[in-house]
């Protein structure tokens, strides 16, 4: 899967599940504010992209995450790590 894959699919399934314009999603934009996440929410993204990509995402690592680049990237370098 590229990166382009990864960037296409998880900006679908995040507009889809929170009803934002995926045009709001750049790079550097933060991830909490753009889709309005409080600690509920959050949970839910988690669940989205654990589901998606077969991957874990533990809370001390998902502190890291700030921008929509952060959490491509860590989709990115843990695909087939598991």
């Amino acid at each position: 899967m590229t990166r382009e894959d990864i960037v296409a699919k998880v900006n679908a399934l995040l507009a889809d599940e929170f009803e934002v314009d995926a045009a709001l999603f750049t790079p550097e934009a933060n991830v909490r504010e753009t889709l309005s996440l409080d600690s509920l929410s959050l949970v839910d993204l988690v669940a989205i992209i654990q589901q998606t990509y077969k991957i874990k995402i533990p809370v001390s690592e998902l502190r890291e995450i700030k921008t929509f680049n952060n959490l491509y990237d860590y989709i990115e370098s843990h695909l087939g790590a598991a």
